[in-house]
């Protein structure tokens, strides 16, 4: 295979670009990639902080890498979960790539603000393990983005990732979450930051390709609890539609976002609240971390 750049030897095909590349020219074109989804969503400016959170895998830890080459004043947040050894290593990843390039770390502990771990939390709610987790790590990154005054939060999604979220809620016709899935989420609240998906127009592949490339240490394990989970098992389906026909994941995607979201944007806005008991974020009264918090501690 030629590089479809440089006429070089490539060392990486991309069938759903029909396309291969070299280190360099690969290299390039995944930083491109990123260019364009910051530029085509305006995720933000030059002048703006911005806030990764890094869970120690080569998703964030590789967009992270290409926020800082790129010049941007982008800072890590490491949510410690307190999954067992799965979590001392991930933090360590973490911790041995902000030395390693001078970055800000932050790390906020989810058995200091909930009253337990996860795994603790699993067991205390009865609840899925990855229900009490994304609870409390969106709750978690939006605080400590707040606190550390950080207009917007960036994660490590990719287009598999975000592929996989959107079979699901279709599958289900969750109409509540597909006006959320989106790219770029905007501010609808003083104490609401942005969110943003700077890697969505990137595949696991090509993410893990551009980690190995650019010698990202990075966690290679599954979080222990991910085992059966719906996400991985509709990347699964996914992936066997994406041999059959190259680019699928992209159309199914990029479809939705260009032609079908418009369609399921609420007609009216939710009414967005401060929870009585931490001021953060709600619909109602108190908010849903607030809730598990007090689950967690009458289980305990």
């Amino acid at each position: 295979m030629k590089c479809r750049k440089c006429g070089g030897t490539a060392v990486l095909e991309l069938r759903r670009h029909n396309a291969a590349f070299c280190e360099t020219d690969f290299v390039e074109f995944f930083r491109n990639q990123v260019r364009e989804a910051i530029r085509r969503h305006r995720m933000f400016d030059r002048d703006e902080r911005v806030l990764v959170a890094v869970s120690g895998g080569k998703d964030s830890l590789a967009l992270w890498d290409v926020l800082l080459d790129e010049g941007y004043r982008a800072s890590g947040l490491y949510l410690d979960l307190g999954i067992f050894d799965y979590s001392v290593e991930s933090r360590a990843k973490c911790e041995t790539f902000a030395a390693a390039r001078h970055a800000e770390l932050l790390v906020v502990s989810v058995a200091e603000t909930v009253g337990a771990p996860v795994p603790v939390i699993k067991e205390a709610t009865r609840r899925p393990p990855c229900s009490g987790c994304g609870l409390s790590k969106r709750y978690l990154m939006n605080r400590a983005a707040l606190e550390h005054e950080f207009p917007v939060v960036a994660t490590g999604h990719n287009l598999d990732d975000e592929a996989a979220t959107l079979f699901g809620s279709v599958m289900h016709w969750q109409t509540d979450a597909l006006p959320r899935q989106s790219p770029a989420l905007a501010s609808t609240h003083p104490k609401l930051v942005r969110r943003v998906k700077p890697l969505y127009r990137l595949s696991e592949r090509e993410t893990a390709a551009f980690a190995f490339v650019r010698k990202i240490d990075y966690i290679v394990e599954e979080c222990p609890f991910a085992k059966g989970a719906t996400s991985i098992q509709h990347k699964e389906i996914l992936n066997r539609m994406e041999d059959a026909s190259p680019g699928a994941k992209h159309n199914f995607l990029f479809g939705f976002l260009e032609k079908a979201r418009p369609a399921f944007e609420r007609a009216e806005a939710v009414t967005l609240n401060e929870c009585a008991r931490c001021g953060q974020v709600t619909t109602g009264t108190v908010c849903a971390f607030c809730k598990l918090s007090d689950q967690v501690k009458r289980a305990r």
